[in-house]
């Protein structure tokens, strides 16, 4: 008899890939400026450290809500007692006035359409189980997060087929590329349940455009389907196009009446936008009742705490503090990712163009030693290994083209990130020379293996008889 369960047992988590496997190098040995400035500088975490000092003056000036207290009176007894699964109205209420903020307020929500999760992971993992049964399908379209195919699949038994996006349109989703999934999956057995996209996209950096969307909501009303549009990074849009939320289209399209409007989900989270992983704020956003009310219920699993919800209610409803956050945060969010765009590219290295999120999409396919997924890995463990820097392969992002990396910039201050600039800049210098050398050794041999040639033929021609010459 067995006794631990086939989860238990089986290794579906995702956990050896390379995107986490970067991440138990960089824990072996990390990068300290002072205790430990040769080690590894982490790449791979896109979390945004950038604007913690207006959080922590945010905290200085508001001590009620830090010690959660109302009019100057403990409400300690309060909170440690509330464990209602709907979450406190306050907070709600804060969050989807915050959404619509972030939004330019072209499109609101309501708060009794919002359920509370630990986080997007949670988020997304609560809708698949909503949604599809285990051996449906959900359609991704590529490169993206490596963290999927562990929130998605492990747990809920979900299947993921890919919508192979290329660099030849910015990795933009295409028609052809939908209806190439649909047809993967047929081919595979599985029946399509939905569409799942990140919007700004993690790993590209770039935010969808509205035709891209507009085909998404004609695929799904065709194909009588769902969308899941994760915008748990709609905050860090720091550059024109500007952000637009599949909620906006919708609502252009006055789809409130159709059936449409029922199965487009949103996932969001205070994660990237405001930097707190650590408080495990997610929530799922849905206009279908049935959706909401499950969600709620399985929301029980995974509850955000009402300390942490009762503080950022206080947060999220200082207007004047959200709207200087939002501006401020963005800003500096161009500013960092500008300079490592300049920096990479005086490595001689490209990145896709980006206009949000907290890292860049970037292109290194000269490094290859050969256009191979292999020769990426090899690339990959190099920088790990030797320049000392934890960044993510496109392969772990199931990117159809080998060369590209996800390489984070906003987990660490400005002096890091040059240095790690400046790191990779000197391993590019020395491949060169390297290359270079071995070309002018290939050279010279190409020139002695000639010279030899030439000594034997003129040997040869000597010792011929005169008849024969």
């Amino acid at each position: 008899m067995k006794l631990l369960s086939r989860k238990a047992t089986c290794n579906t988590h995702g956990q050896d890939s390379s995107y986490f496997l970067g991440w138990q190098e960089y824990e072996k040995n990390p990068y300290d400026e002072i205790k430990n400035p040769t080690g590894i500088i982490q790449m791979g975490l896109a979390e945004n450290q950038l604007s913690f000092d207006l959080l922590e003056s945010w905290l200085a000036n508001n001590q009620d809500a830090a010690g959660f207290k109302k009019d100057g009176q403990s409400i300690f007894r309060e909170l440690a007692l509330f464990q209602d699964y709907h979450g406190l109205p306050a907070f709600k209420k804060a969050l989807v006035e915050f959404m619509a903020e972030i939004r330019g307020n072209k499109v609101t929500f309501d708060q009794n359409k919002i359920v509370l999760t630990a986080g997007a992971t949670s988020a997304n993992e609560t809708l698949m189980f909503c949604l599809a049964e285990p051996g449906e399908a959900f359609l991704l379209p590529t490169p993206y997060y490596p963290g999927f195919d562990r929130d998605l699949k492990w747990r809920t038994g979900v299947e993921i087929v890919p919508i192979q996006c290329t660099s030849s349109n910015g990795f933009q989703i295409t028609a052809p590329a939908l209806e190439d999934a649909f047809q993967e999956a047929q081919k595979r057995n599985l029946r399509v349940k939905g569409v799942l996209v990140t919007n700004p996209s993690n790993p590209l950096g770039t935010t969808i455009t509205r035709s891209e969307l507009n085909l998404l909501l004609s695929l799904i009303t065709e194909k009588g389907i769902h969308l899941i549009s994760d915008e748990i990074y709609s905050g860090t849009v720091f550059n024109s196009p500007g952000f637009v939320s599949v909620m906006e289209v919708l609502k252009d399209m006055k789809c409130e009446s159709s059936q449409v409007w029922n199965r487009v989900h949103v996932v969001y989270s205070l994660s990237k936008d405001l930097g707190l992983p650590g408080f495990r704020v997610g929530a799922i956003y849905s206009n279908d009742d049935m959706v909401v009310s499950t969600a709620t219920k399985m929301s029980s699993f995974g509850l955000v705490s009402s300390q942490t919800q009762y503080l950022l209610a206080a947060l999220l409803s200082d207007k004047k503090f959200t709207r200087n956050y939002i501006s401020e945060n963005q800003k500096r969010l161009k500013q960092r990712q500008k300079l490592l765009v300049k920096g990479l590219e005086k490595a001689g290295i490209s990145c896709l163009k980006s206009n949000a999120g907290l890292f860049c999409w970037v292109n290194m396919k000269h490094l290859l030693s050969s256009n191979t997924f292999d020769a990426e890995m090899e690339l990959w463990k190099k920088i790990v290994h030797q320049v000392k820097l934890n960044i993510s392969p496109g392969s772990s992002c199931h990117c159809t083209e080998p060369g590209w990396f996800r390489v984070c910039f906003a987990n660490m201050s400005e002096e890091t990130l040059n240095l790690a600039i400046q790191r990779l800049k000197s391993f590019v210098e020395s491949m060169n020379i390297n290359n270079q050398s071995h070309d002018h050794q290939l050279l010279k041999n190409s020139r002695r293996k000639s010279l030899a040639k030439w000594v034997l033929r003129l040997s040869f021609d000597h010792d011929r008889e005169p008849e024969e010459r």
